[in-house]
């Protein structure tokens, strides 16, 4: 079966890189002040959705039309919106509620910035438990999970069934079908591995059976990343690289929007890609419509997966701005099932609701069951470490996969890494 011929090196449309760096996941925003008693601010993260205002137009009539509350909703770019939040924190300039992205809200929580939520009764059960992991912090709930991503393995189907090739099970298979497709397609990339990418990272300490970091009796944070279980699952995926060849060099500085582009030009035949990505794919080349699947990434014996970061939004309400029950009212009335139904049909990605993430995905690209099935059957947080956006923004498991890919061994790597965690994560 001849594949079809693939258009190459056109950039991907702005709207397609906005939703991925969304996806990749997760800042705060900025500006504005808190809401009077007749009225509330709210502040949304920028870009998520290409019809934001429209949205806001109908669910805020809808609310005001019951609660006689007006709402004012600020848009903030995500970059920089970290920095902005906690302008407006130490300013007392704060709005009443804030999506946030999960990774930040141990911290802003931790700040006492937040207000706890679980005296309105949130019955946590309800929502993605990877994005709920990030909202109960301690005892509290300061956040609900409004709108998921995950990210599971894409593949071209063309490729697989032109040299008869199966869906992978397990690790091994995994490994053997990409070396199969380096051999067979010598000018694709058969599975990249990304070294700018610290969620392609976070899977295989997982599915290897580690653990980034877990918190002691003590409040001690001791990092797992160079525990036996998690080098296995990290040596795994980098071997893919450094010992089987099924991907290029110049992957070492790829991150997730890199491996995307590759993917879309037909550079790439599998890859580890977020679930807003294959819409992004097909909007940046049509051609490859119908030559998408997807499946959930194995684990290392057959019928397991490994555990995706599950990334997103969560919907937080502040602390003192005298709102707070009016701002939670809000947050219930954006994360009902039918608005948070219409934000995902809009955006393309999974409802926080785990009752909606079926319904969603029957109504969706079947190219996202797969990622249904990861969301609701193997996706992880990150630590609900207060620190851990610092772990973040100094690349620690960046560096220690770069690290890798240019040939430091996996144990000096993760060691090293182990170490920037944990001194993170304990003030050091």
């Amino acid at each position: 079966m001849a594949r079809r011929r693939i258009r190459k090196h056109v950039p991907l449309p702005a709207a397609a890189l906005a939703l991925t760096l969304a996806a990749t996941a997760c800042s705060g925003g900025g500006g504005g002040g808190g809401g009077g008693t007749d009225g509330l601010t709210v502040w949304i993260m920028q870009g998520t959705n290409p019809d934001e205002s429209g949205f806001f137009e109908e669910v805020n009539a809808a609310f005001t039309e019951e609660t006689g509350i007006d709402v004012e909703v600020e848009f903030v770019p995500w970059d920089g919106a970290q920095d902005k939040i906690s302008t407006a924190i130490a300013g007392g300039t704060t709005p009443d509620v804030i999506e946030l992205g999960n990774t930040f809200v141990p911290g802003f929580a931790d700040a006492g910035a937040l207000h706890d939520l679980s005296a309105y009764d949130v019955d946590t059960s309800l929502y993605v438990s990877g994005l709920m992991d990030m909202g109960a912090v301690a005892e509290g709930v300061y956040g609900v999970p409004w709108y998921a991503s995950i990210r599971s393995m894409v593949y071209r189907t063309d490729v697989f069934e032109e040299h008869d090739l199966e869906v992978p099970r397990t690790w091994d298979e995994l490994r053997e079908t990409a070396l199969e497709v380096k051999e067979a397609e010598p000018d694709m990339v058969a599975l990249p591995v990304p070294g700018d990418a610290q969620y392609s990272v976070m899977p295989w300490i997982w599915g290897g059976g580690g653990e980034i970091a877990v918190q002691e009796d003590d409040g001690t944070w001791v990092s797992g990343v160079d525990s036996p279980e998690a080098r296995e699952g990290i040596e795994f995926f980098t071997g893919l690289s450094t010992q089987d060849g099924t991907s290029t060099t110049g992957a070492v500085n790829w991150n997730e929007i890199d491996i995307m582009e590759a993917f879309s030009d037909g550079d790439a035949a599998i890859a580890l890609l977020g679930s807003a990505n294959p819409k992004a794919i097909l909007e940046n080349n049509p051609d490859l419509e119908g030559s998408l699947g997807s499946f959930p990434i194995p684990g290392p014996d057959a019928d397991t997966y490994t555990p995706s970061f599950a990334g997103g939004s969560l919907l937080s309400v502040f602390e003192g701005t005298g709102n707070e029950e009016a701002a939670w009212s809000y947050v219930e009335h954006l994360t009902a099932e039918d608005n948070m139904m219409l934000w995902a049909e809009q955006t393309g990605f999974f409802p926080g609701l785990t009752a909606s993430v079926d319904t969603f995905t029957d109504s969706a690209d079947p190219v996202l069951e797969a990622y249904a099935v990861q969301l609701n059957e193997a996706s992880r947080g990150v630590p609900t470490a207060p620190a851990w956006s610092q772990v973040e923004a100094e690349k620690v498991l960046v560096g220690m996969q770069q690290a890798i890919l240019n040939g430091t061994s996996v144990n000096e790597a993760t060691t090293q890494a182990a170490e920037d965690i944990e001194r993170i994560l304990n003030g050091g």
